[in-house]
C-alpha cells in the first residue's frame, strides 16, 4: 500500500511536471535537458558494470545535453537571430574525441567502448533533442513559433497507452504480447490502449481543428493535423512506444537489472520511465514529415 501511495505521488508529480513545462518553451527547455543528462549518465552507468566497459560518462553525458541545446538553437528562434548549422561543431568534435581516445587508454575492448558511448548519443539524447523539432515550427508568414501541442500529444498518448492496456490487461488479458522479454503484457491489453489512444487522438482533432485556443495556458491549436491524421499519429504512438518499452525491458534483462535506477521513487529510473518515448519521439518526427510530402 505504501508503495502504492508513492508511486501514485510520483506519477502526478511527474506528469504535472511534464504538462506545465510545455506551457513556456523555457521551460520545456531546461526540463529535458536535465532529463537528457540524467538519462545518459544513467545509461552509461548501467553500461560501465558489463565487464571490459568504460564509457567515459561524464563527457557523454555533456555531449548528450550540449547536442540537445545545440537541437533547441537549430530549430527555433529562442535565442535570437537566424538557426546556424555550425553550432552542431563543438558537438561533432566530441564525438570524434570519444573515438580517438581509445588509441590512448588501452582498454580491453574498445569496440565495445565505441559502441556503447554511441548507443547513449542514438538511443537517448538524440529522440530527447528531437523534441524540438516538433515543438518549433514554422508559421504561414514564415516565423518559427512555439507550439507544445505536438510533442504533448506525444506524451499523453504514451500514458493513455500504458493505462489502458495496464486496466484492460487486468481484466480480461489471456494472450502474452511478448513473454520471453515482458510476460506482464498481453494482446488483450496492448488493443485496449490503442483503442483509448485512438478516442484520445479523435479528440485532440476535434479541438484542434474546431477553432478552440487555449490562449490562458499557452497552447494554441491551429488545425496542423486533419483528423485521419491526428488518428494515425496515435497509432504510431502506440506501436512504437510499445516497442520502445519492450527495448527496454530487454536491455534490463540483459543487464540482469529489474530497475534501471530509482531517481523516481516507485517508478525506478530515467530510462523506465521514458523508455516508450525513445521511440516514439522519433517516429513521430518521421510521421510528420512523410505525410508533409504528401
Amino acid at each position: 500500500m505504501k508503495n502504492f501511495i508513492v508511486r501514485t505521488i510520483t506519477g502526478i508529480i511527474f506528469v504535472a511536471a511534464v504538462v506545465a513545462s510545455f506551457l513556456r518553451p523555457e521551460a520545456m527547455i531546461l526540463l529535458f535537458s536535465i532529463v537528457t543528462g540524467l538519462t545518459v549518465w544513467e545509461f552509461t552507468g548501467l553500461v560501465n558494470e558489463r565487464p571490459g566497459v568504460t564509457v567515459n560518462r561524464f563527457i557523454s553525458t555533456i555531449a548528450g545535453v550540449y547536442f540537445f541545446f545545440a537541437m533547441t538553437y537549430y530549430c527555433s528562434d529562442i535565442y535570437g537571430g537566424a538557426a546556424k548549422s555550425v553550432v552542431f561543431i563543438p558537438y561533432l568534435i566530441t564525438i570524434v574525441y570519444l573515438l580517438v581516445a581509445e588509441l590512448y587508454l588501452k582498454q580491453a575492448d574498445p569496440i565495445n567502448n565505441w559502441a556503447y558511448t554511441m548507443l547513449s548519443q542514438m538511443y537517448v539524447a538524440l529522440p530527447f533533442s528531437l523534441l524540438n523539432v516538433l515543438a518549433f515550427t514554422a508559421s504561414p508568414e514564415g516565423l518559427v513559433v512555439f507550439n507544445p501541442m505536438l510533442p504533448l500529444s506525444v506524451f499523453i498518448f504514451l500514458w493513455m497507452n500504458d493505462t489502458g492496456a495496464y486496466c484492460i490487461g487486468s481484466l480480461i488479458g489471456r494472450h502474452k504480447l511478448f513473454p520471453r522479454i515482458s510476460p506482464g503484457k498481453s494482446w488483450e491489453g496492448s488493443i485496449g490502449g490503442a483503442i483509448v489512444v485512438l478516442l484520445v487522438a479523435y479528440g485532440i482533432s476535434i479541438l484542434d481543428n474546431g477553432g478552440l485556443y487555449l490562449n490562458d495556458i499557452g497552447i494554441k491549436p491551429c488545425g496542423m493535423l486533419s483528423m485521419p491524421e491526428w488518428l494515425g499519429l496515435g497509432f504510431v504512438v502506440v506501436v512504437f512506444g510499445t516497442w520502445g518499452d519492450l527495448i527496454e525491458s530487454l536491455f534490463k534483462r540483459t543487464l540482469g537489472i529489474k530497475d534501471s535506477g530509482s531517481i523516481l521513487p516507485g517508478h525506478g529510473g530515467m530510462l523506465d520511465r521514458f523508455d516508450s518515448s525513445l521511440l516514439a519521439i522519433p517516429a513521430t518526427v518521421v510521421y510528420l514529415y512523410t505525410i508533409s510530402l504528401f
